[in-house]
């Protein structure tokens, strides 16, 4: 092979500046490292090192054939192609793609008539309603960076994201004043002489309660509307000059510790944008249900794919099985994303609140847990197409797929349904995905056995934490991300979730993946909702603990006979060691995404005390 050409640029500080040296050397292919004693020795003594492999030409970036990558230009674009075409509907409310970009540019323009812009963060508590999608392009717009809250947290914990993030502007709906009033107070007070009271901007809905919208009004509340009013509906906004500049912060669950700041960049969102459309195969003009939470990282940034798609969303404050079935029926909805125990409700919804058969194919995605294959295939029953993904906040959402074959089409339903339920190959965007030892980060063989922890790697994995160094080099270990997710990859390449590192239970030595001993629960007849967690055993050290949610129709009266019932239904199929030892019966702790908050449950069977060993 003909040897390739290196340009090695050294800058070396000096007293009076900086001197530039050039060298240039040519090396044989991949032998670069006989160089590598040189560059040690010049890192060493100070200089900063730029290698880069030399190109045909010399040919430099210019303004005609380089921009920074945003999704921001999506809202523009849709506003010319189609201004009278709907974008968001929510009750009676109805705006345009025209409307919805002079409203966008007015946030903008009004946040930096208070100085709020590049530096900022613009922390938003509300459910999904359109000033929380317009937050999404508004924001970034000024230049700053938007956080969209849970509103499932208690105020201390808001009160915590607040002073971390160093909101500068809170945007919050009027049903959750009260709760960002608490937040503030708490957070007031924690800061003593140092408080500096943000710019509150209250968010009317009219189907809450007025009282509350007027106290926040007499606290000092700026009403949205009004806010929106002060600003420019032709503000000339810019895109970043860097596509590294941050677009959006949101925080982990922080269930052991405090919630992590995941900041992610344009790049990042635009590329996800477009990524989700190509992996779901969205057309243009897709009429979107806002089952997902948009405060859910951004929404899995289909808040700027929809703006790319010049597509329709519907807003749902509450998501219900029955709203989802009247949205499909009026809207027209050809799309929604929701966690499997969403989708869990959906199949089991009473008939009243369903309208079956679907009046034409529905696409859904899910993401957030590993869904129950008994699930999915109620689902494809009831006329639904299911595409499931996997990511984490840290890979701006879902991150890989499990991308349908058309040789699958042919198998028994359940057979689709298992494989479907894997969480598969990384998505067009993501540019490395593996399954690796902890010990040696090798990748596991593809063997459908060995488990490794799922890494990953590119343009769509996170900047990293804010301000937190040492989660930021845990977390880019050996320049991977790592997720912390236990999986198997199969022969075909497809990974599959084991387990979270934390929610393997070793019981006599033998580890148990808890998913798998849930996915059997799901399929007892009796069983809506099912979690497994680690209890501390006499005997094996750790069991399994099933905490399970029965169906409606199911007598619960006689819990001890039901809780026999469903161990004889495990050990018909199940490794008796896998099978739970302890049952306990009642609705599931969730986040406001529905994942099952494990951590609660843990500490219910770790209440519970030790399974004492059979004197038998």
């Amino acid at each position: 092979m003909p040897p390739c050409m290196y340009i090695v640029r050294l800058e070396q500080p000096f007293t009076s500046g900086r001197e530039l040296l050039t060298v240039s050397l040519s090396l044989p292919p991949l032998s670069l490292r006989s160089a590598l004693p040189l560059f040690l020795f010049l890192n060493k003594m100070g200089a900063d090192m730029k290698i880069t492999e030399k190109d045909i030409d010399d040919l430099p970036k210019n303004p005609a054939n380089y921009t920074a990558l945003t999704p921001l230009g999506f809202l523009e674009r849709a506003a010319l192609v189609h201004p009278h075409r709907p974008s968001l509907i929510h009750g009676s409310l109805r705006y345009t793609w025209h409307d919805t970009y002079a409203r966008c540019r007015r946030l903008a323009s009004a946040l930096l008539s208070r100085s709020v812009g590049a530096g900022s963060t613009v922390a938003v508590i509300a459910p999904n309603v359109p000033a929380l999608y317009e937050a999404h392009f508004g924001v970034p717009m000024a230049g700053a960076v938007i956080n969209a809250i849970n509103i499932r947290l208690n105020a201390s914990t808001i009160s915590f994201l607040l002073g971390h993030s160093s909101s500068a502007v809170i945007m919050v709906d009027q049903e959750f004043f009260m709760l960002a009033d608490e937040a503030l107070q708490i957070l007031a007070k924690e800061s003593k002489s140092n408080y500096n009271p943000p710019i509150m901007i209250v968010i009317a809905d009219e189907s809450c309660d007025p009282k509350v919208l007027q106290y926040a009004l007499g606290r000092g509340a700026i009403e949205y509307e009004k806010f929106l009013e002060s600003g420019d509906p032709e503000y000339p906004w810019k895109p970043p000059q860097d596509e590294w500049h941050s677009i959006a912060l949101g925080y982990t669950s922080g269930t052991t510790a405090s919630p992590k700041g995941v900041v992610l960049h344009h790049r990042g969102a635009y590329l996800m944008a477009l990524s989700n459309a190509v992996i779901w195969g969205m057309n243009e003009g897709a009429i979107y249900l806002w089952t997902l939470p948009m405060f859910h990282c951004n929404g899995w940034c289909f808040t700027w794919a929809l703006a790319a798609l010049c597509g329709t969303s519907i807003c749902l404050r509450q998501v219900t099985a029955k709203a989802v079935y009247s949205a499909i029926a009026n809207h027209g909805v050809t799309h929604f994303c929701a966690a499997p125990v969403v989708l869990n409700t959906i199949v089991n919804a009473p008939q009243n609140e369903t309208i079956l058969p679907l009046p034409h194919i529905v696409n859904v995605m899910t993401a957030g847990a590993s869904p129950p294959a008994s699930v999915l295939m109620a689902m494809t029953r009831h006329g639904f197409r299911v595409t499931h993904t996997y990511g984490l906040s840290e890979t701006y959402g879902p991150s890989t797929v499990c991308a349908w074959k058309p040789e699958w089409d042919t198998l028994p339903p359940e057979n689709q349904a298992r494989l479907n339920a894997r969480q598969g190959v990384r998505y067009v965007a993501l540019e490395g995905l593996e399954v690796v030892n902890t010990q040696d980060m090798k990748p596991v063989p593809a063997d459908g056995t060995t488990i490794g922890e799922i890494v990953f790697r590119g343009n769509i994995v996170m900047k990293g934490y804010l301000r937190n160094p040492k989660a930021n080099a845990e977390a880019f270990a050996n320049g991977w991300y790592h997720s912390g997710d236990l999986a198997v990859k199969h022969p075909d390449g497809y990974i599959e979730i084991k387990d979270r590192s934390k929610d393997i239970i070793i019981s006599g030595g033998e580890n148990i993946s808890s998913v798998e001993v849930e996915n059997f629960l799901y399929q007892h007849p009796a069983i809506l909702e099912a979690a497994v967690v680690a209890r501390s055993d006499e005997q094996w050290g750790e069991s399994p603990c099933a905490f399970v949610n029965l169906k409606e129709n199911i007598e619960k009266s006689d819990e001890q006979r039901m809780a026999e019932d469903i161990m004889k239904f495990c050990r018909a199929t199940l490794p008796r060691y896998w099978v739970p030892k302890s049952v306990v019966f009642g609705p599931l702790p969730k986040t406001a995404t529905g994942k099952v908050q494990k951590h609660l449950l843990r500490d219910k069977a770790k209440a519970m005390g030790p399974l004492m060993k059979s004197k038998l």
